[in-house]
């Protein structure tokens, strides 16, 4: 949320840093959690100027990421299945997966 095209981030760190109210306070008056505020005012001290950026949310890891060449042999499998008029859905795929390759997929 942007306020009059200054971040809450901003607005709350200054509360915080520049008023000399407590965390708890400033995250009641603006509706937010004490975490966020505590997070926020960590990051600042930590960065400075830097703390007010967008961060992404896309998480730095994706453990349930299928390898390449298990995707690989998915579209393979589902191309002959399909091909043969066999159930070419994601239990069948697995059940190949386990019994012919060793393979389990999330």
């Amino acid at each position: 949320m942007s306020l009059g095209g200054v971040s809450r981030a901003r607005v709350v760190i200054t509360a915080v840093v520049v008023e000399g109210r407590s965390q708890a306070e400033v995250a009641r008056s603006y509706g937010v959690s004490k975490g966020w505020v505590s997070k926020l005012v960590a990051r600042y001290r930590a960065e400075g100027e830097a703390a007010f950026e967008p961060r992404s949310r896309r998480p730095h890891t994706s453990p349930a990421e299928i390898d390449a060449d298990t995707v690989e042999l998915i579209v393979r499998l589902r191309k002959e299945l399909a091909d043969q008029g066999l159930d070419a859905g994601p239990d069948t795929i697995a059940w190949h997966l386990r019994q012919h390759h060793r393979r389990t997929v999330p």
